[in-house]
Formats: structure tokens, C-alpha cells, sequence
């Protein structure tokens, strides 16, 4: 069985299509594990032995979210170019697709109201 988050689609785009997942530089790492502890989708491990984080399940990653490298000390995790989840965006339209999941509900989020 999958872990949460891995395996699913993304806005109609199958996740294993999207190249979106931290990369951690061990020689930059000095092991404090805020990335472990303040992932909450749980993509990150813990080597206890070499005192280093692992990524254990990139497809669980959030696709867009930064947190984990903003909040580490020594800038040791990495993400691929923000250019590149733009133009994945744009030819999978992901937007579009969206804007039609609102809609059943009624209201599109990202509308400006009248």
C-alpha cells in the first residue's frame, strides 16, 4: 500500500509525472532533523546511524512547497528549478483543471469577487 500522497493524481496530473521532491546535500547537512520533524507528509527518514535525513517518499512530497529548505539551518536541501513546475503547469493546464473543479461547487477559489 502506498503512503499518503504517493501515487495519486495532482490536479488531474499523475504524480509520478511531476519532478517535485527534495534533494538533501549531505555534505552540507549537519543533521538537525527540522526537515524530518516538520514535513507533514512524511516524505523524509532518519539515519540514525550516519545522523543524516533521507528522503524516503519524493512522491509524497507537496508538489510547490519549499518549507523544508526555507527552514533548514545550512541551506542542505534542494528542489528542482520553479521553471520547471511552470511549465509542467502550463502544458498539463493544470489550472484549468482547477477552475473546473470549483465549479460543481458552485464558485471558483481564485475568482475575484464582484
Amino acid at each position: 500500500m502506498a503512503a499518503t500522497g504517493e501515487s495519486q493524481a495532482w490536479h488531474g496530473v499523475p504524480r509520478d509525472e511531476i519532478d517535485w521532491h527534495p534533494t538533501v546535500d549531505a555534505s552540507l547537512c549537519m543533521g538537525c532533523g527540522l526537515c524530518v520533524t516538520g514535513c507533514g507528509k512524511q516524505v523524509y527518514g532518519y539515519d540514525y546511524s550516519g545522523k543524516k535525513p533521507v528522503v524516503l517518499r519524493p512522491q509524497a512530497c507537496l508538489v510547490g512547497c519549499v518549507t523544508c529548505s526555507n527552514v533548514c539551518p545550512e541551506g542542505a536541501i534542494s528542489f528542482p528549478r520553479v521553471q520547471q513546475l511552470q511549465k509542467m503547469l502550463k502544458q498539463k493546464r493544470v489550472l484549468a483543471f482547477v477552475k473546473n473543479e470549483e465549479l460543481p461547487r458552485g464558485r471558483e477559489r481564485w475568482a475575484v469577487p464582484e
